[in-house]
């Protein structure tokens, strides 16, 4: 039994150096602050997430620009790539920024650093026992917490998963070698972006899932446009149950599918890869010997300002269950920051849509409701719900790419004239949908947004632009 704990008191207690670790400002000179990191500084974006797999996105861009250059009489091909010299160029760069970061903490006077895991066992109280301790048990207690401890990557229960070695997004960015047969499970925007890297670079990939389509989060055109693209990059097995996962003779590792349109088969590659989603670490942390309450999925229930069940708790990021998006965690630190000094003017959330991008090939950027999204919240709210889909062809610059398959699609209202929605797949979509996220948020109205500025021609936003132009058609349409 532990006897005698060593407790230490902070102001400020952080759970998680990732967005959390934004947290601390100029303004908190004189706290005393506790920061815990079981892991690597800057958290799952910087060190095995956004980060990280953009740089290889860009590398896989390149390759598949050689591969696919003929249309545009270029005499250009992809003879291979070297996969250490990619990995070292990536990882080369960020791991000295996370340790930098580390250092930096461990050097601020009014800052402890512990680098264990930790969990609740009281109000504002966390053990923070770590391997060097011996039988002493040490505790920490705070003012305030603030929970930012991030999500993980979740493992479904497939027999036999547990037997064969494989890998996660949090893993198989650093693989040694480049895979020669990738199998992939699951469809959503880990398992597309991956897969567009793996094939682009010289792996085979085969993406076994579920439903008849990937990423089913995207509005519906968006998700079979991508589906249909993708079944001439990769081997797609739709509509698939995974039986098991097994070890194959050479070393590699089987997958037994039954159902869709295969039947019963087996799937054989070097390598696998699962990515099956992330869920939030709430479950990690004892959080109800707080008075932390957590949902069926791990995620620690926040209000409007970040403010859990339990006094002077707050919760950011992944961990809340709100979004998995590090933009938004980044929104929610700055208004927990405030929050944290100016307890009688708290700063809400931002509830407006939150925007995303999916970095495969072709990309993908939306904001908002789908279309089935919108139409179903228009039974309560009455909006007139109108649709268009607009080209990329039609555009001059969509017509320079030989684009014949992307395209901006808008939800608007006809009786508030404002945009919903937006979704778009093709060229830079993550860059496009940002000229509508800005108009939303702005509050801007179709018109405004498609006539109220000049459009530089002609640059690829011109497909924004006649998209807009179509939704005022629509409008205006009679019914």
């Amino acid at each position: 039994m532990i006897d005698s704990p060593a407790v230490e008191h902070y102001d400020l207690i952080i759970i998680g150096a990732g967005s959390g670790n934004s947290i601390i400002g100029p303004e908190m000179d004189d706290w005393r602050i506790a920061m815990v990191e079981r892991s690597t500084f800057g958290g799952t974006c910087l060190n095995r997430g956004c980060i990280p797999s953009k740089m290889l996105i860009y590398a896989a861009d390149v390759a598949e620009h050689a591969a696919t250059a003929a249309p545009y009489g270029i005499d250009a091909q992809f003879n291979g790539a070297d996969w250490p010299a990619i990995v070292e160029r990536v990882f080369g760069r960020i791991d000295p920024i996370a340790e930098g970061g580390r250092q930096y903490r461990h050097r601020l006077p009014n800052i402890d650093v512990y680098e264990v895991d930790a969990r609740f066992v009281g109000e504002r109280t966390l053990d923070v026992t770590g391997e060097g301790d011996g039988v002493r048990q040490r505790l920490i207690t705070g003012e305030r917490v603030v929970i930012a401890a991030g999500a993980r990557t979740f493992i479904p229960p497939i027999p036999g998963l547990d037997q064969v070695p494989f890998h996660t997004s949090d893993t198989i960015l650093r693989i040694e070698q480049l895979p020669k047969h990738l199998i992939v499970l699951g469809g959503g925007f880990i398992a597309a972006e991956l897969s567009h890297v793996f094939a682009s670079l010289g792996s085979k990939v085969t993406i076994i899932n579920r439903s008849r389509q990937l990423l089913m989060a995207e509005d519906h055109d968006v998700a079979m446009t991508f589906t249909e693209l993708a079944a001439h990059r990769f081997d797609l097995r739709m509509g698939a149950h995974v039986e098991r996962v097994y070890a194959t003779a050479d070393g590699g590792v089987g997958v037994g599918l039954r159902g869709g349109d295969i039947g019963s088969t087996m799937v054989e590659g070097d390598v696998l890869l699962v990515a099956t989603g992330r869920v939030p670490n709430g479950d990690q942390l004892a959080c109800p010997a707080a008075g932390i309450e957590i949902n069926d999925r791990g995620a620690v229930r926040v209000d409007e300002f970040g403010r859990t069940t339990s006094p002077n708790v707050w919760a950011l990021g992944d961990i809340n269950g709100r979004h998995q998006l590090k933009h938004m965690a980044n929104g929610e630190a700055k208004a927990v920051r405030w929050n944290l000094t100016h307890p009688d003017d708290l700063r809400a959330f931002d509830d407006r849509p939150a925007p995303h991008a999916v970095f495969t090939s072709p990309q993908i950027g939306a904001v908002g409701p789908t279309e089935a999204e919108a139409r179903a919240a228009a039974v309560t709210t009455g909006a007139d719900v109108v649709t268009i889909t607009q080209p990329y062809g039609a555009a001059a610059y969509g017509w320079a790419l030989e684009d014949t398959h992307g395209f901006c699609k808008l939800i608007g209202d006809r009786a508030t004239r404002r945009l919903l929605g937006a979704h778009i797949i093709g060229y830079q979509a993550s860059v496009l949908v940002q000229l509508l996220v800005q108009g939303m948020h702005l509050g801007a109205t179709v018109d405004e947004l498609a006539t109220g500025q000049v459009w530089i021609h002609p640059a690829l936003s011109e497909v924004v632009e006649q998209a807009l132009l179509s939704l005022i058609d629509a409008f205006d349409t009679t019914h």
